[in-house]
Formats: structure tokens, C-alpha cells, sequence
């Protein structure tokens, strides 16, 4: 992302999609979604910060009163739409093939860029004698990007299966629903959407690059991810009892050796059958 130096913008075309293994599957939906806001991100505080020639704070909230409100507009107001115009050229312009895949990518790096733009905050800061707020100016921050990360998550999570819709001379895919028997229902502009069902990570399968999760470190107590009901698929689990032993409670004595304990503990790891 932004570099800070001479203005420019250390960012490559030839970004790759780490782990994701079906490229219309949910996990590329994400990867596609948050990246797309993180290069939006990304560009938007370098504005901000003056490290980019090309840009800087939002200049058409300079200035602005609002009265109904009782604020103006000033200090630096992130210019969160330089940030997703960049994003869309930078981004997006991979996407040439027109496919049903292009369609997909395009629509959640757009769903990412609008979970962004959604979650800007808005810092005000009062100005007066003795701490009143006679007059008050406002500003729009960037909002964290683990925020945008957990609410992407959550639309991971709830993504939904779309389908193409072809156009009828040229059978060209036009747009996507929503994959339901008789529905032309379009997915919202802030859901994240998949095409293919995305492979079985319980089992080891070569062709889509599952490793599974045989011999995985789980948690018996979590009822997340990471507990062994969940991660051993329903196969259940190994238990292993370990005796930790190490040099303890050591005292210096004059002169000169160090005299320790040998204190234990009996430690229990948990591994999917």
C-alpha cells in the first residue's frame, strides 16, 4: 500500500489471492471485497497525511456551515472518494474478461469500497471561553480497518449464492441474481456473493488444495472455529497428556552456583482424528 515516498503509491497489478482455492467461491468473494477497501483505505490516509502529491484533505467541506446542525466544516476531512475512485481504477481494471466471474468480482470489490464509505466517522471539536462550545468544527475520519475487517467477516459469513443472468441476442452475462427457483432478486449493494459452493476444508483433497484438518491442534471448551467440534468436522478427537518439566524458583548463592527446583505440569493437547 501508499509508501509515503515522492508521492507515489507502492501498489502492483499483480496482486494474488493467497489460500483462496475456487476463484468464485465465498473466500474469493472476501479476499476480492477487502482488498479492494483496503487499497481505498490505504490511499485516503496517505491523502490525509500529505504523503501523496496528487492529493489531500476533502476541499469541498472547507468552509461549509451547516445551520441546521450548528457546526462548519474544518480541520482535515479525509477524502474518502480520491481513496475509492483509485480503488476502482486500480482495482477493478483487471477484470476484463466478460464472464460471470468479472460480474462477481466487480460487484464485492464495490461492496467493499461501500462498507468503507459507510463507516466514516464524523469528529467535531468545540471552540469558546472557559470550554463552552459557542462554535464547533467538524471533520470525517477514516474509520480502523479491523473494523472493515469484522464487518466483512460477518458478510462472509452471510454471502450470498448468486447465478448470471445472460443477455438474450448476445447470451453475454448481464448482471447477477440471487440463485432461487423463479427470483430475479439482485444481491444488496453491501453483500458479499459467491457463485460456486466452496470445497470441503475437512477432508484432504490435492485438486482444490485442502490439506483438512486431520491432526489439527483443537480446543475442547470453544464452541467456535477453532473447537474441536467444529474443526474435527464430526470425527472427533485425539487427547494427549504431556508432562512439562523445567528449572524452577532459582536462588544465586554465594560463591558461586545457582541452586533451582524441578517443578512439572501435566498438560493436555487435543488433535482431530
Amino acid at each position: 500500500f501508499p509508501s509515503g515516498e515522492g508521492g507515489q503509491v507502492g501498489l502492483s497489478h499483480g496482486w494474488c489471492l493467497p489460500g483462496v482455492t475456487r476463484p468464485r467461491s465465498r473466500e474469493a468473494a472476501f479476499t476480492y471485497a477487502i482488498t479492494a477497501a483496503g487499497v481505498a483505505h490505504a490511499v485516503t490516509a496517505a491523502c490525509s497525511q500529505g504523503n501523496l502529491s496528487n492529493c489531500g484533505c476533502d476541499r469541498e467541506k472547507q468552509g461549509y456551515y451547516n445551520q441546521e446542525e450548528g457546526w462548519k466544516w474544518g480541520g482535515c476531512s479525509a477524502d474518502i472518494r480520491y481513496g475509492i475512485e483509485f480503488s476502482r481504477r486500480f482495482v477493478d481494471a483487471r477484470e476484463i474478461k466478460k464472464n460471470a466471474r468479472r460480474l462477481m468480482n466487480l460487484h464485492n470489490n464495490e461492496a467493499g469500497r461501500k462498507v468503507l464509505e459507510e463507516r466514516m466517522k464524523l469528529e467535531c471539536k468545540c471552540h469558546g471561553v472557559s470550554g463552552s462550545c459557542t462554535t464547533k468544527t467538524c471533520w470525517t475520519t477514516l474509520p480502523k480497518f479491523r473494523e472493515i475487517g469484522y464487518i466483512l467477516k460477518e458478510k462472509y459469513n452471510a454471502a450470498v449464492q448468486v447465478e448470471v443472468v445472460r443477455a438474450s441476442r448476445l447470451r453475454q452475462p448481464t448482471f447477477l441474481k440471487i440463485k432461487q427457483i423463479k427470483s430475479y432478486q439482485k444481491p444488496m449493494e453491501t453483500d458479499l456473493v459467491y457463485i460456486e459452493k466452496s470445497p470441503n476444508y475437512c477432508e484432504e483433497d490435492a485438486s482444490t488444495g485442502s490439506v483438512g484438518t486431520q491432526g489439527r491442534l483443537c480446543n475442547r471448551t470453544s464452541p467456535n472455529a477453532d473447537g474441536c467440534d467444529m474443526m474435527c468436522c464430526g470425527r472427533g478427537y485425539n487427547t494427549h497428556q504431556y508432562t512439562k518439566v523445567w528449572q524452577c524458583n532459582c536462588k544465586f548463592h554465594w560463591c558461586c552456583f545457582v541452586k533451582c527446583n524441578t517443578c512439572s505440569e501435566r498438560t493436555e493437547v487435543f488433535t482431530c482424528k
